[in-house]
């Protein structure tokens, strides 16, 4: 495969610190970068390393108070949420603290360093895993309060550990089949998930990693909470036209924090990830149907600043779920 007739579909551009004094054009020469570039790139890097340090931080402390509490077992779907995020911040702050130093790729040995782990493909394991899992969760939610009888018969054991297998398998196998088929050592650098310019095929791919890791899951937040509300407050009239003046009151009461507690869970939620979201999908989609320039594709100071953008998201879920998890 060519530079010439290559372009990047999601996602990212996986490149080691060589590039932190030279980039490509879309002929393949190389072109000297001034060392503002140089160290904002660094720092750029540097952001990331720390971004993913903190995420991972906070991911470990809300597993461990799950854990602690013995509230693992009730709510597994929430761990795995935590597990995937943790694994996803963990790589990102390792991947990108290893590309802060000039580690030379040549031969097998660099090709398959590229492959394995400066593709980003570990980092996306977590993340996409991540992303199917918090529509999952929000589909557990959704049964339990507004279908809570049929939620008993669905929600087994078995169907919930299924479940969580299938985020971390979906995200795997997609992410190892895009990376065997795109990733390649080029000068010295690490650039992952390339695919044919002039492939039919390489729009309608993006399209559909978009849609159904952005949009579908935003479609699950916003129809689900929003019926969740709903049955809530019909549960609150519900209750409120059965009981003592006094009993009607403390439900009514009640009914309303738990009201407050989806509607702030829901907008920081889905807020956050159309929000933190929306600029990686948005260029990549662009520079793929060649509507921004083509050269971007190879500035690595705007990957660095869409993945910081992005994983703003996988951090601060963690404080989400932690401070809203009843």
């Amino acid at each position: 495969m060519t530079e010439e007739s290559s372009t990047i579909s999601h996602l990212s551009v996986a490149m080691t610190t060589n590039e932190a004094d030279k980039t490509q054009t879309t002929d393949g020469n190389i072109m000297t970068k001034s060392s503002s570039a140089i160290g904002y790139e660094f720092y750029m890097r540097l952001c990331v390393v720390v971004l993913g340090a903190v995420g991972t931080a906070g991911n470990a402390l809300i597993l461990y108070a799950l854990l602690a509490s013995k509230q693992h077992k009730k709510h597994l779907l929430i761990v795995n949420q935590n597990v995937l995020d943790l694994f996803a911040s963990f790589f990102l702050c390792l991947t990108f603290a290893v590309r802060m130093f000039d580690v030379p790729l040549t031969g097998q040995l660099g090709h398959w360093l590229c492959v394995a782990f400066l593709s980003e493909i570990l980092i996306w394991f977590g993340s996409n895993g991540s992303m199917i899992n918090l529509g999952l969760i929000t589909i557990d939610r959704y049964l339990m309060v507004v279908h809570p009888v049929r939620s008993k018969k669905l929600l087994r054991p078995w169907v919930i550990r299924s479940a969580m297998a299938t985020a971390w398998l979906l995200a795997i196998v997609y992410n190892t089949v895009h990376v065997l088929h795109s990733t390649n050592v080029v000068d010295g650098d690490c650039v992952s998930y390339v695919i044919p310019h002039d492939d039919a095929s390489n729009m309608a791919a993006i399209i559909a990693y978009i849609v159904f890791f952005y949009f579908i899951i935003l479609a699950i937040f916003i129809f689900c909470y929003w019926r969740i509300l709903i049955a809530l407050r019909r549960q609150a009239k519900v209750m409120a036209s059965h009981s003592a003046a006094r009993t009607s009151n403390v439900s009514q009461a009640q009914s309303h924090r738990i009201q407050s507690n989806v509607i702030k869970t829901m907008v920081l939620v889905s807020a956050l990830y159309v929000i933190a979201w929306m600029p990686h999908n948005i260029h990549y989609l662009l520079a793929a149907a060649e509507l921004i320039p083509f050269p971007s594709l190879f500035d690595t100071s705007t990957h660095y600043a869409l993945t910081l953008i992005a994983f703003l998201c996988t951090t601060t879920n963690p404080f989400i779920y932690g401070t809203k998890f009843q």
